[in-house]
């Protein structure tokens, strides 16, 4: 298939030979005998103009039926423009309206706040900020998967319903084909023998622990898919559903995961950079000013690693006016990690060795016996893009962490098998992949990230 779309006609030299061009009118302007029309087909957030004389045939017909969002193939010869910002501009030879839009149509040219355009979220993506969101998480898809796949990792499909909670916090989505008005009961409890998977199920918070069984099999893989999360916070940081980046390395240990989360995000964000050029722009101009600087700093930089415990000391001796105390033993906020970032070191941090009780129970423990080989990578004007440790290898370690979190063993008995049969030391990390998009392109709500947001009382479309 040719590429025919505006981003690349816009590229073109002008030409004798006619090309059609198909697509969506944004604005039609009348003057003297002359319309001037901007049309756009989602592949560039600029449009092509397209200029029809008043000779063409059945103009005033076509010019009364044209208004903005209706669709139309439009043919003509690519000329140079005088206009101020665009080379080239359709001289239209002939028009097909494919799809007529009324005069009322929602989207205008006028600007619409994005708690709106959520109500409308099936004709949201034909504005410029939610097209370019769609281009760019795209973008940065195929980035994602370039960088693993370049580098040998194995991508790894994991199950999206589980009947263990990789978290162990508790926050799932249960599973059930029991009938609600009236579950079976066992004991006074829910008797999930007569259940579908004749157990409890859920949707899964993560494809972590079953990517480590494919890890300790292939070496590198990595899962990137749907994860699901029933926490009850409204905010414009979370989502009930959200994709999940998740690499699993085998022979592996915290310093080249380190390694490993570094050279990634920065391959990305390079990624975007380089192919997204118009998009990011807009970004930059209109959403979020030095999103760009940003990222090319981030690219530039090598990451400070610092210990969790020199990070609270640091912030411990801080004049900041913190609406969070900081005490060794408690989780950092993010104005904790934007004042390490953006203040104190003026780089990318990754810190480690965080306090046991704060950490996920496959975490490998440190010799201390207080603290994890954990890292969190923090990122100025965000705090923590990505988290993950060094697992742990050994079985009654491992054991004894799951039955501390108030697990049961027996549901984690083929994670811990891992251990028995020629486990070898193995890291990863996860990354929210709206969370990146996020913050890549400056949008201050994570519901406006993805194309169909679900969280808290929100299950439109």
């Amino acid at each position: 298939m040719e590429k025919t779309g505006i981003k690349h006609i816009l590229q073109m030299e002008p030409q004798e030979q006619e090309l059609t061009v198909q697509g969506w009118i944004r604005t039609k302007r009348d003057s003297k005998g002359i319309a001037f029309l901007e049309i756009n087909d989602g592949t560039s957030i600029k449009n092509l103009q397209a200029i029809a004389e008043q000779t063409l045939p059945g103009y005033d017909d076509i010019m009364k039926r044209i208004n903005t969002g209706c669709s139309v193939a439009i043919t003509g010869n690519l000329i140079p423009s005088p206009a101020k910002g665009q080379a080239v501009e359709l001289k239209v030879t002939g028009i097909e309206i494919l799809g007529e839009a009324p005069p009322d149509y929602v989207l205008q040219k006028k600007r619409h706040s994005f708690e709106f355009l959520r109500e409308i979220a099936h004709l949201r993506p034909r504005t410029n900020t939610f097209g370019a969101v769609a281009r760019v998480r795209s973008a940065m898809s195929y980035a994602i998967h370039s960088f693993f796949q370049e580098r040998d990792f194995v991508y790894i499909h994991t199950p999206i319903i589980t009947g263990s909670d990789c978290e162990g916090a508790g926050e799932m989505f249960q599973v059930t084909t029991l009938p609600l008005e009236q579950v079976p009961l066992a004991d006074g409890k829910p008797d999930y023998s007569q259940d579908f998977f004749g157990k409890k199920a859920s949707l899964t918070v993560s494809g972590q622990l079953e990517g480590e069984t494919y890890a300790l099999a292939l070496k590198n893989i990595y899962t990137f898919g749907p994860t699901f999360r029933a926490e009850n916070s409204n905010t414009s940081r979370h989502l009930a559903e959200f994709w999940m980046i998740e690499p699993e390395m085998a022979f592996c240990d915290l310093n080249l995961n380190m390694d490993v989360a570094e050279e990634f995000l920065k391959y990305i964000f390079s990624y975007v950079l380089e192919h997204c050029g118009d998009d990011m722009e807009f970004f930059d101009r209109w959403i979020n000013k030095g999103t760009i600087a940003n990222l090319e700093s981030i690219i530039k930089s090598d990451f400070k690693r610092v210990t969790y415990t020199e990070a609270v000391e640091e912030l411990m001796k801080a004049k900041a006016d913190f609406e969070f105390p900081v005490k060794w033993g408690t989780d950092l906020q993010s104005e904790h990690e934007k004042y390490l970032t953006e203040e104190v070191y003026g780089l990318p941090v990754i810190l480690t060795d965080y306090p046991r009780e704060i950490k996920a129970f496959y975490m490998k423990m440190n010799d201390d016996n207080k603290t994890v080989r954990a890292m969190d990578v923090l990122v100025p004007r965000l705090g923590e893009i990505i988290g993950g440790s060094q697992r742990e290898d050994d079985h009654d370690r491992l054991e004894a962490r799951i039955k501390e979190f108030g697990l049961d063993p027996a549901d984690y008995w083929w994670y811990l098998e891992l251990r028995k049969f020629g486990g070898v030391p193995h890291a990863g990390f996860g990354l929210g992949f709206e969370r990146v998009i996020q913050f890549v392109t400056g949008m201050k709500n994570i519901r406006d990230v993805i194309p169909y947001p679900r969280a808290v009382n929100t299950l439109e479309f």
